[in-house]
C-alpha cells in the first residue's frame, strides 16, 4: 500500500487494505496473487470492500484486455511485458483511489511507485495513466530492443550466413507477433472506452492532458511494433534473396562446365557411332590423336580463352568470395 501524498509504502493483508480503502483519501493498493493460485473462494473485489457488481473479474485468472467506465469507477485490464512474457495487471480506479492486482512478481509496479516521488501525481487518476504509461514503456522497450536485434542479425547474415541465424530471426518474428496480439486488443477497447468518453468539454483539462499524453504513446508503441514486424519480414526476405544468390552461383557454374564439356559431348558422340566412314577411314593412331585428343584440347584451350577474356570466371570467384576477406 502507498500512501498519497505522502508517498509511504507499507506492506498489510487484506483486511487492512480493506481498512484503508474505506477511510484514505488517496491510496494506492497493490495486491499480489500467486500464479497457480485457485480462483475458487469469495471474489477478490468483496475482500477489497469493493461492492461493485461489476467487480467479479478482479484478479481473476485468464481475463482479457478490458477497458470500461460505469460511474465514477474505471476498471482496466492491462497488458504489460515482463522479460519474454506478457502479464496482465487488474486495476480499479476511482476519485480516492487505484487498486491493481496480478498473478506472480510484476517489475510494473515497482517502476511505478519509483516514479512516484519524480512524478508526484495529484490524485489517483493521474496515478492510474502513470500505471498505464509504464505498462507501455514495457512494450516498447521490448519492441526496441527485438528491432535492434533483428537489424545487427540482419548485418550479420550479409556477412555469414549460418543456420542459427533463421532460428533467432523465427524467434524474433514470434515475439513481434505476441506484442502486436496482446497489445492491439488492448488499444482498441481503451480508444473506444477512454478517449471517447473522457474526452468531452466537461471533463478536467489536465486529465484531457493525460489523456492526450497517453494516447500519443499508445500510438508511438504501436507503431514500433509494426515497424519491428515488418523489419522481420524484410530479414526473412532478405535471408531468402541471399540464398537464392547462392543458388543462382551454383547454377552459373554448372551452366559454365556444361558448356565446356557439350562440345567434347558431342564429339565423344560422333566418334563413337559405328559407321563405314568411321570405321574404314579413320582408322591410324595419328587420326585418333587428332580427332579424339587435338579437338577436345582445342575446345578446351578455347572455352577458357572466352571465359578469361569475358571475364566470367572472376565474377563466379567474386560471388563466391567472402567480404570479410577482401
Amino acid at each position: 500500500m502507498l500512501s498519497m501524498p505522502e508517498g509511504t509504502l507499507t506492506r498489510g493483508s487484506v483486511s487492512e487494505a480493506r481498512e484503508r480503502l474505506a477511510t484514505s483519501p488517496f491510496l494506492f493498493v497493490d495486491v499480489e496473487l500467486p500464479e497457480d493460485g485457485a480462483s475458487d473462494g469469495p471474489p477478490l473485489a468483496h475482500l477489497l470492500g469493493l461492492e461493485a457488481e461489476q467487480m467479479g473479474w478482479l484478479g481473476r485468472k485468464g481475463e482479457s484486455a478490458r477497458v470500461e467506465i460505469f460511474g465514477e469507477i474505471g476498471a482496466f485490464v492491462v497488458p504489460a511485458v515482463d522479460a519474454d512474457r506478457v502479464i496482465h495487471v487488474h486495476a480499479v480506479v476511482t476519485e480516492r483511489y487505484l487498486v491493481t492486482v496480478h498473478r506472480g512478481s510484476a517489475p510494473l509496479i515497482g517502476n511505478v511507485t519509483a516514479r512516484f516521488p519524480l512524478e508526484s501525481p495529484p490524485d489517483a487518476v493521474a496515478m492510474l495513466f502513470l500505471l498505464l504509461d509504464e505498462a507501455m514503456e514495457t512494450y516498447r522497450r521490448a519492441a526496441v530492443r527485438a528491432l535492434l536485434e533483428v537489424e545487427d542479425l540482419e548485418d550479420a547474415m550479409f556477412r555469414r550466413r549460418e543456420p542459427e541465424q533463421l532460428y533467432r530471426l523465427s524467434r524474433l518474428r514470434r515475439t513481434a507477433a505476441l506484442l502486436h496480439h496482446t497489445l492491439l486488443p488492448y488499444h482498441r477497447v481503451a480508444e473506444e472506452s477512454v478517449t471517447r468518453r473522457v474526452m468531452n468539454r466537461g471533463f478536467h483539462g489536465d486529465r484531457q492532458q493525460l489523456v492526450r499524453e497517453y494516447r500519443r504513446t499508445s500510438n508511438l508503441v504501436l507503431t514500433d511494433i509494426e515497424s519491428l514486424q515488418e523489419t522481420s519480414r524484410r530479414a526473412f526476405g532478405s535471408y531468402s534473396s541471399l540464398v537464392s544468390g547462392d543458388q543462382n552461383g551454383v547454377i552459373n557454374r554448372l551452366a559454365v562446365v556444361s558448356t565446356i564439356f557439350l562440345p567434347l559431348t558431342f564429339l565423344t558422340g560422333f566418334f563413337g557411332m559405328n559407321f563405314a566412314y568411321l570405321t574404314d577411314e579413320l582408322e591410324s593412331r595419328a587420326v585418333f590423336w587428332l580427332l579424339a585428343v587435338g579437338l577436345q584440347v582445342v575446345f578446351l584451350l578455347v572455352a577458357l580463352y572466352v571465359l578469361h577474356r569475358t571475364r566470367l570466371w572472376r565474377m563466379l570467384r567474386e560471388d563466391d568470395s567472402d567480404p570479410d576477406d577482401a
